[in-house]
């Protein structure tokens, strides 16, 4: 199977834009369907991207540019809805998969990658984050007729552009102290390199075809354990205040309320859950390596990872 054209879904995005430019530098064609074209020019630059204004929830828009397309990638997601009902879980990840997987069979494209996440499952999900990406894996198993499907669950991503690290290195620069809920949730951050490898590499390896893949990093930590972690690659002394369970829902209910929703019960309920891989990491690229050059140079540990990429000890 032969992969020339690849339409991708969320490819403004964190992962997205990854995604993309290793597309291109594969010597692959890319469109890019977004609803605010001139905000993502930064795309235009790389050669070979098609950079389209249009819906992804409109059936019409994804029929007329996934015609001639070889491979469909769809990473959009939400970790939180405007609302309380689940409505926006329901449209972002089950209605939209739907609308893809029926889409892909019927324009009759090749291979179709879809980016689920670790702990879906729509049975035993603790959120509805959890049930509906849960949801979502099960349509394009089932409505994606001859297309070959490939399912991502990652842990936490990183890297350049994240909203994981970032967002705590932006609160513990404001903030001499941090309450922290839920500190003893466990992750296994997966480095963005890594992911968009294993989708790549995927495109046309037919050992692939059919497989549900976690991706999970090689080292286990818990939340405050990531927050420490941060502050420190930032040069930062900041106490962080590990909440008790009530008090972390306790702050869930209020912050569901707060303009933005930076933290919500579902978030709450998803974080009762292990976010790791049963088997250990998949991915081989550690946190250590990496995260000192997006967050901060000028701090020790940037130092001493400077020092041993000179050495090639990296």
């Amino acid at each position: 199977m032969k992969i020339n054209t690849v339409c991708v879904l969320g490819g403004t995005g964190f992962v997205g834009s990854h995604l993309v430019a290793r597309l291109i530098a594969s010597g692959r064609r890319v469109k890019v369907i977004t609803r605010r074209r001139e905000r993502h020019r930064d795309l235009l630059v790389l050669p070979g991207v098609s950079l389209i204004e249009g819906d992804v929830n409109d059936p019409a828009t994804l029929k007329r540019h996934f015609t001639g397309c070889d491979a469909v990638v769809n990473l959009i997601g939400i970790l939180n809805e405007k609302g309380h009902d689940g409505s926006g879980f329901r449209r972002a990840h089950v209605d939209l998969s739907r609308h893809v997987a029926e889409t892909c069979r019927a324009t009759g494209v090749k291979r179709l990658l879809h980016m689920s996440a670790l702990g879906a499952d729509a049975g035993t999900g603790t959120s509805l984050y959890q049930r509906t990406k849960g949801e979502a894996e099960s349509l394009v198993r089932t409505q994606s007729g001859d297309t070959k499907v490939t399912i991502f669950r990652p842990s936490v991503i990183f890297g350049p552009g994240d909203s994981f690290l970032n967002r705590f290195a932006g609160l513990l620069r404001i903030a001499p102290v941090l309450p922290l809920a839920c500190p003893g949730a466990r992750f296994a951050p997966v480095y963005v390199g890594d992911v968009v490898t294993r989708f790549v590499d995927s495109l046309e390896d037919a050992g692939t075809f059919g497989q549900r893949y976690d991706l999970c990093g090689p080292k286990v930590y818990t939340l405050k354990e990531l927050v420490q972690y941060t502050a420190r690659t930032l040069g930062l002394r900041r106490a962080i205040i590990g909440l008790p369970d009530w008090a972390s829902r306790l702050q869930a209910t209020v912050f569901e309320y707060v303009p933005g929703k930076p933290f919500s019960l579902d978030n709450y309920r998803s974080l009762q859950r292990d976010n790791v891989c049963p088997g250990g990491g998949t991915c081989p690229t550690s946190l250590e390596s990496v995260a000192p050059r997006y967050l901060g140079r000028n701090n020790r540990e940037s130092r001493i990872q400077r020092l041993r990429n000179t050495a090639g000890r990296a």
